[in-house]
């Protein structure tokens, strides 16, 4: 389908032209009507009466008078151009449902077209948001002019032998409806209409810029209609900008010349005295000015911006639901998609059997592998239970150790005094000791701070105290710990780009709150991060437990890597990109190497200069800590995160080659390479037939347990993928991570790979659990979103959404971001300093 405008419109606007096209400009022609995804595809069970297969249609959409804006002109009918490209043959989807053929571009358009049979109907009744459609049967307002709404996901996908759909529950983030001013004064933090705050939306009383700006970027893009009683402007347009002055003294152009402010506009047009003269007005649709008072916001509009930091936890609390609670949802909504009553599915011929309710899969739970601790342990291997294991008495498979460390607090001493400090200092020795960690010098250099100072002056001269010190004489901190005041983001970005970037020394923040009189598990939970920051390694999976892993004749190093992109309506932001790999024999000691690049590109630009560096620290770990004589690896394991399964095959086009060519140029050009991606944004949820049954389920959580591993019923037709649910949830409903084996080299077999998988998943070092992902995969997003600290903060580049630009000034500023960026300090190369 071809829209002959310019503009591209969004995809609501698009389904209603073709709505009107179907029922009202052609319906002789759309009988039965046809299917549309609000883009350009538009699919049909029979031939349309065409000639030469194309025809174009004029789609008449009014538009009302805009009130206070420019004068009405009739719209133009749309041009609306139906083009006949492909037939779809059912044949080519059976075929490969049996395994008979490949994906392809064929493949690719049925299961398309199935996708967006099912979705026609919710979506032309309810809020939608790409897969998702959301409904008002259950909703939350947590405040700022945010109401929470459930919603439904659902997507066709092929299976062995037939196609299925999955379900889930959603949520979706909603402009609170109402009265336009209303909204505001919630967006501030003052619900509810009272005198007092109204006037806080007048910049004639106070209202600063800065606020009206952070206003602005939230109503952006709302649509709102009006109150008048002429019934005119009742078509919802959307929120273009606020405002500078109120409608008293905002004033326009008419057509005649004369001007005249919005306030007398509306009073002398629609005999109407505005309550409120001094507030903002909104500017909509074609420039018209109203002013807030006559607007209103119409319920289901989905907020498609970032979820405001504050409100993260809400959103979680709302969404997450436990096992039995949220399959329960998930049958209830069979109710709302009612495939049976849709006309689109009955037309095309499908049949969803609903009454056999869920799929039932058969799966199994493997072993988990065997933990080796370090010397001096009570026992010095464990195997995990139920996903999770206690290190009481145990020591660090290798323990590091700290000659100095000097004690930096950003808070008030009256808050976090002497007192505090000993204690906590005595308790972080307390737990170093513990595990095996030696403290030479027990007592720290120890400094108060403001947050408004300079912060890397303050750990500078805390640094060059340590330095100082007789014992041992002049050497730096082995390790910097920083006591933070709640909410002191920006001083702990400040800490992070001095250890990082700017003097290559570990770094260790904690918050006043919790470290003041904890319990010794926390400090030993700190423990574990400080161990892999100053070079010791944790625990490794013993020997037998992940034979591809510790086979001596094949040694393995094993990647992660990630790229995160800036928020959806964030321009100017570049991409992140990071690159993790083991460098030891035991594969649980990993390096790491970070990159910006263009803003949204997916694939890895420095790929190949990113793994020749991890290849060469391999070689000098394996040559100078461990003293082998073999220092090439014979096989490399990268996993990838982040790619959609349309990006599959530029992974093996682009990043693969890349990874070869390092390994040409590192002079092991026959190194064998397995690739995976590994997903975690899917809505494949697995509930346990019988919750009851400790066998089966989690006995806390009601989940499956830590292992369950799905490989057959609902996987791809004819690649190779599983699902696995390595960790027991603790909250609502866990999410088994879903593994694409892309490419392998070394011919493993599957039950090779999800073993190793899910070792893998037992050697994130912060943790005494096992986790959702395997650890390299953990740490390339914990170094992707750490590379944010790598710019210096004196420069005050601003990587929010908040200051947003377009075009080429877009271009120019992620060039200013690349040209900016500081590479990882030397002194951290061999490190876990993202720990």
């Amino acid at each position: 389908m071809n829209q002959n405008s310019e503009q591209t419109l969004p995809i609501r606007a698009n389904m209603d032209i073709i709505r009107r096209l179907q029922e009202q400009v052609a319906p002789e022609t759309f009988t039965p009507r046809c299917v549309y995804d609000g883009r350009k595809n538009l699919f049909s069970i029979r031939q349309l009466p065409f000639s030469d297969g194309k025809q174009t249609f004029d789609v008449a959409m009014g538009e009302p008078p805009s009130p206070g804006g420019t004068a009405h002109r009739e719209r133009k009918p749309i041009k609306v151009t139906l083009t006949e490209v492909a037939q779809i043959n059912p044949e080519v989807l059976q075929r490969f449902l049996k395994g008979q053929q490949s994906h392809d571009n064929e493949v690719l358009t049925a299961i398309t077209a199935l996708n967006v049979v099912v979705r026609m109907e919710p979506t032309a009744n309810y809020p939608f948001n790409i897969r998702s459609f959301f409904t008002p049967q259950e909703t939350r307002d947590i405040g700022n002019g945010i109401v929470l709404w459930r919603g439904y996901f659902q997507s066709v996908r092929p299976a062995v032998g037939r196609m299925l759909i999955n379900i889930d529950i959603s949520t979706g983030m909603m402009y609170k409806p109402g009265s336009l001013i209303d909204l505001c004064l919630d967006f501030f933090g003052f619900p509810g209409r009272k005198p007092v705050d109204i006037n806080r939306l007048s910049p004639s009383s106070g209202l600063p810029e800065r606020e009206r700006l952070r206003l602005q970027r939230f109503i952006t893009g709302v649509k709102v209609t009006t109150t008048l009683a002429t019934g005119q402007g009742r078509s919802p347009r959307a929120v273009k900008k606020l405002s500078t002055s109120g409608a008293r003294k905002l004033s326009f152009a008419l057509r005649e010349g004369d001007s005249i402010t919005v306030a007398d506009y509306f009073q002398k047009t629609y005999n109407l005295r505005l309550s409120y003269p001094d507030l903002l007005c909104v500017e909509v649709g074609n420039g018209a000015l109203i002013p807030l008072e006559l607007c209103l916001v119409p319920p289901g509009q989905i907020m498609r911006k970032q979820i405001p930091a504050e409100k993260t936890k809400s959103v979680v609390e709302f969404a997450t639901r436990r096992p039995e609670e949220r399959l329960r949802s998930i049958r209830d909504g069979l109710g709302v998609l009612a495939y049976g009553q849709s006309e689109y599915v009955r037309q095309f011929g499908l049949h969803v059997h609903e009454a056999e309710g869920p799929l039932q899969v058969d799966a199994r739970i493997l072993q988990p592998p065997t933990l080796q601790y370090g010397r001096g342990s009570s026992r010095p291997t464990i195997i995990p239970r139920d996903g999770s294991w206690n290190m009481v008495d145990k020591k660090f498979y290798k323990a590091a150790s700290i000659e100095k460390f000097a004690v930096v607090i950003f808070e008030r001493e009256q808050r976090f005094g002497q007192a505090q400090a000993r204690e906590m200092t005595k308790s972080l020795v307390e737990a170093c000791t513990q595990v095996g960690i030696q403290v030479l010098n027990k007592v720290p250099v120890v400094k108060w701070a403001s947050t408004q100072s300079t912060i890397h002056d303050t750990l500078h001269a805390a640094g060059k105290e340590c330095f100082d010190l007789a014992e041992p004489k002049k050497k730096p901190p082995t390790l910097i710990v920083v006591v933070l005041p709640e909410n002191a983001t920006d001083v702990y970005t400040a800490v992070k780009h001095f250890g990082d970037v700017a003097r290559g020394v570990a770094t260790q923040c904690m918050k006043s709150m919790k470290c003041s009189r904890a319990n010794p598990q926390y400090f030993a939970n700190v423990c574990l991060k400080i161990n892999v920051k100053l070079g010791g390694i944790n625990t490794i999976p013993e020997g037998r437990s992940v034979p591809i892993l510790t086979d001596p004749h094949n040694p393995t190093m094993v990647m992660g890597a990630d790229v995160i992109h800036p928020a959806a309506h964030s321009e100017g932001r570049p991409s992140f990109t990071s690159l993790v790999a083991s460098i030891d024999s035991d594969t649980a000691l990993y390096a790491a190497d970070c990159r910006v690049q263009a803003s949204r590109q997916e694939m890895i630009e420095d790929l190949e200069e990113m793994s020749k560096l991890m290849i060469t620290k391999y070689k000098n770990y394996r040559k100078t800590v461990e003293k082998k004589t073999n220092l090439d690896p014979k096989r490399i394991i990268f996993f990838r995160d982040g790619v959609s399964e349309g990006q599959f095959k530029q992974v093996l086009e682009i990043e693969l080659p890349r990874i070869k060519k390092a390994c040409v140029a590192m002079g092991i050009p026959k190194v064998a390479i397995t690739v995976i991606v590994v997903g975690k944004r899917h809505h494949v949820r697995f509930f346990p037939v019988n919750p009851q049954n400790l066998n089966e389920a989690d006995r806390k959580s009601g989940n499956c347990k830590a292992g369950t591993v799905v490989d057959r019923d609902i996987v791809h037709p004819v690649e190779l993928d599983f699902y696995l649910q390595s960790h027991a949830g603790l909250l609502g409903t866990s999410r088994p991570a879903h593994y694409n084996v892309l490419y392998d080299d070394n011919n493993f077999t599957a039950d090779a790979l999800q073993a190793l998988c899910f070792a893998l998943c037992h050697v994130y070092a912060r943790s005494t659990r096992s986790v959702s992902i395997p650890a390299p995969v953990y740490y390339a997003d914990i170094v992707c979103s750490r590379a944010k600290n790598h710019y210096d903060p004196t420069q005050n580049l601003d990587l929010s959404d908040s200051n947003s630009v377009t075009g080429t000034d877009a271009e120019k500023q992620v060039q200013t971001f690349r040209d900016a960026f500081i590479p990882l300090h030397r002194n951290l190369g061999q490190t876990m300093y993202f720990s």
